[in-house]
């Protein structure tokens, strides 16, 4: 422990580098906000490492395996599972890196995605919003609990994190962080290839719809990264769900669903989705458990901030929300597409509510870019309106001042 807990002084240290670089590129990078939360975050790190200790926990599966004497690193490279041990590999056979400390260098990976959603959002929307009245919606996004909790640990949810908010980031100027674009898109790929699929479709379709006007050689960077990218990859995005011998993809896939479906709700937080209409499918996977069907304390927790979720999500369900995407930009667009095709696709594999609490948090990010774009566009929209109606009052009070000047002139000229 005393090993873990020094490589997170060292992990501080090194952030404060990162933060410099990132200060000089960006004007709103805040060193203090990112400083509390790399500690909030790991408090986290502590509460699953408890967690683990005292429960289940696939982390140490995940420890023990790239251990195998009979083994080498590359042995380990592949889609999925075997990529987090191939990642892991070099840390614990040649660095001799403990439990602890695997866990502490995982959890730091999952804060480096908060460091990339933080910058994915200010960058996109510079306008700060208040809800629940007093509330910084950023930050409550930020310090999410549950998010927190699932990406502090060794495993695929913090560094699949770390590539979809790390991607998220480099897509807005794909030419200047093209290295970042591409390490971002491997990592997404080898850890969850059919996410690579919904990326980039969103990706792809964002930039097809935007209402931006985008340089030819720009969308052509695109289109060969990520198609070209899918074409290479459709066997193991395919092969994820065995479907890549399949003549039929749709069959293949219900059947597949199904039988994912039925595995995952023996256990004991499972529920039965199969005979659930889709509206109830996705409402079940983007807002349970709630307080009624909470799976222990864990989940109890979770449900205060499902029940957050949903009531940010009631804030877009107004009527000029379709006209909002319909002129909203490509990065709007992406995210809306990558979280729709995600929770699409899960719901129809996802039948337990630990699992689903767990795979969400890969994805709701994209949701809270949205809800955060549409309600400072709202209060930017209305801003202008003010200042509109304020210089049309201020010019009708100066014509009105021109005007009675005017008549004070003309009633002194004829006085005289």
């Amino acid at each position: 422990m005393l090993g873990a807990l020094f490589f997170i002084i060292v992990l501080f240290f090194i952030n404060q580098g990162i933060f410099n670089s990132f200060q000089n590129k960006h004007k709103f990078f805040s060193k203090k906000v990112m400083n509390i939360l790399f500690l909030y975050h790991f408090f986290f790190w502590m509460v699953y490492y408890l967690y683990a200790f005292f429960n289940p926990s696939d982390s140490r599966a995940y420890y023990d395996r790239p251990q195998n004497p009979f083994l080498s690193w590359f042995d380990f490279l592949g889609t999925s599972t075997t990529f987090i041990d191939f990642l892991s590999w070099p840390f614990i056979n040649i660095l001799n890196f403990n439990y602890e400390m695997m866990m502490v260098f995982y959890a730091w990976l999952g804060y480096l995605g908060f460091l990339y959603a933080y910058l994915f959002f200010r960058e996109n929307i510079p306008i700060k919003i208040k809800v629940f009245k007093r509330v910084d919606l950023l930050m409550l996004i930020l310090f999410f609990p549950n998010m927190h909790f699932w990406t502090a640990s060794l495993g695929k949810g913090a560094p699949i994190f770390l590539g979809l908010m790390m991607f998220a980031y480099a897509i807005n100027s794909p030419k200047s962080r093209i290295y970042l674009l591409i390490l971002s898109s491997l990592l997404i790929y080898y850890i969850r290839p059919h996410v690579f699929l919904f990326v980039a479709v969103g990706t792809v379709l964002g930039y097809m719809s935007g209402k931006e006007k985008i340089s030819f050689s720009k969308k052509l960077l695109i289109y060969i990264v990520l198609v070209g990218g899918l074409y290479f990859a459709q066997d193991q995005i395919l092969g994820i769900v065995g479907l890549e011998g399949g003549d039929d993809l749709v069959e293949g896939f219900e059947d597949f669903s199904d039988d994912r479906s039925q595995s995952l709700s023996k256990s004991g937080s499972g529920v039965d989705m199969s005979s659930y209409p889709l509206p109830l499918k996705l409402f079940t996977f983007w807002f349970r458990p709630l307080f009624f069907d909470a799976p222990g304390i864990l989940g109890l927790i979770t449900s205060v901030e499902n029940l957050l979720y949903l009531l940010l999500f009631i804030k877009i369900l107004k009527r000029d929300f379709i006209t909002f995407i319909k002129n909203s930009k490509v990065v709007v667009k992406m995210s809306l597409v990558v979280f729709l095709l995600s929770s699409f696709a899960m719901t129809f594999i996802m039948s337990n509510l630990g699992i689903i609490m767990r795979q969400k948090s890969m994805v709701m990010y994209f949701l809270f870019f949205v809800i955060y774009y549409y309600l400072a566009q709202k209060k930017y929209d209305k801003i202008i309106k003010m200042k509109k109606n304020k210089n049309s009052i201020n010019n009708n009070n100066q014509k009105q001042s021109e005007l009675n000047l005017s008549t004070i002139r003309n009633t002194t000229i004829h006085s005289i």
